[in-house]
């Protein structure tokens, strides 16, 4: 009896061993496959350029609140071969020294294909936004020695299509710096009612899993 029960153990000890090795082994191929697809595919994040920026309002009304008005003509390249990207949910604001000046802009949902490149020039609204009385002096320093230096950032998530299989949700940060000088160090071109500068500069681009 005892034998049997001992058999009947050891099989069933095998068995388990068996099973783990099996599903450890599977792990590392899979692994190992995503690792190569990787390789190959070698993907890249998007590369956003900021092209312009017309400036149409940045005054105080009363001591800390700002009205800004500014329209910016935003670029952006997918340069992979074999990846697709799809733009989710893109907000768009400008910042001055990391606190937003303007409200958030929606930018259309879109799709990028391989080597494909989007435009977007929308407009940021900014009315009676509060400042820190820290942020607004040292704003109208800069606005009286005529030349500021404004951020234009964008917030979202994006997805890679690769084929027909499409990614979980990536949590995209992008950073463009526009210096912008006025008064008698202005280098913007007059265009209507605002001041138009021409930047084309790359931005900083970080992309991450949600």
């Amino acid at each position: 009896m005892c034998e049997k029960k001992c058999d009947h153990h050891g099989q069933k000890h095998e068995l388990h061993r068996r099973l783990f090795w099996g599903i450890i082994t599977l792990a590392v191929i899979v692994l190992v496959v995503i690792f190569f697809i990787w390789l190959i595919l070698q993907p890249h994040k998007p590369r956003f350029i900021l092209q312009d920026a017309t400036v149409n309002a940045l005054t105080f009304s009363g001591t800390n609140f700002l009205t800004s008005n500014i329209q910016v003509t935003l670029s952006t390249k997918n340069p992979n071969e074999r990846i697709g990207i799809y733009y989710e949910k893109l907000d768009i604001y400008a910042s001055y020294r990391n606190q937003q000046m303007t409200l958030g802009t929606q930018l259309p949902r879109s799709y990028q294909g391989h080597k494909d490149i989007t435009i977007w020039s929308p407009f940021l609204y900014g009315n009676s936004v509060p400042m820190s009385p820290y942020l607004a002096s040292a704003l109208n320093e800069d606005l009286n020695a005529g030349a500021v230096l404004v951020n234009i950032k964008v917030d979202g998530y994006l997805k890679w299509k690769v084929g027909s299989w499409i990614s979980g949700r990536y949590r995209i940060n992008v950073n463009c710096p526009a210096y912008m000088t006025f008064g008698n160090r202005n280098h913007g071109i007059a265009d209507g009612v605002g001041i138009k500068y021409q930047f084309v500069q790359g931005c900083s681009v970080e992309v991450a899993p949600s």
